[in-house]
């Protein structure tokens, strides 16, 4: 395991934390912008957690819970750091935050088309509901 500090990230990471999804996420969300991101974190600023190695953005994950369900997001690692332990250690981080908070099942958003998420997400534990089926309606401004 490489040496990795985990942490909440703060507004001063939000502008990297954004160029890091660019470059290491698959797709892109409605809510991928700074007003979105900012929103997040002040909500919830122990949602956002940061894998750094040797003081570099490595990986990212969100670990939102809303009082009743566990939900991640934006599980992403640099493509030249992937295979190294680091999207175990943000999955772990997530999971111990849901327990202290009370959570008793996490869910994750993963596309369909990205095999290599589903082993990814596989190998940590996680399998597909194939009963249900995601319903979104974006939100006019």
């Amino acid at each position: 395991m490489i040496d990795l500090r985990i942490r909440a990230a703060v507004s001063d990471d939000l502008g990297a934390v954004l160029a890091f999804w660019r470059a290491a996420a698959e797709g892109t969300s409605i809510s991928d912008d700074r007003e979105g991101v900012e929103r997040l974190v002040r909500r919830d600023p122990e949602a956002l957690l940061l894998a750094e190695a040797a003081g570099e953005l490595v990986g990212t994950v969100i670990a939102g819970f809303d009082g009743w369900r566990c939900h991640l997001y934006r599980l992403a690692v640099r493509p030249d750091r992937r295979r190294q332990g680091i999207g175990s250690a943000l999955l772990a981080a997530a999971e111990e935050r849901f327990v202290r908070l009370g959570g008793r099942r996490a869910d994750a958003m993963v596309l369909t088309r990205n095999e290599r998420a589903h082993h990814a997400w596989s190998a940590a534990g996680y399998g597909p509901e194939e009963h249900w089926r995601r319903w979104v309606k974006p939100l006019a401004r």
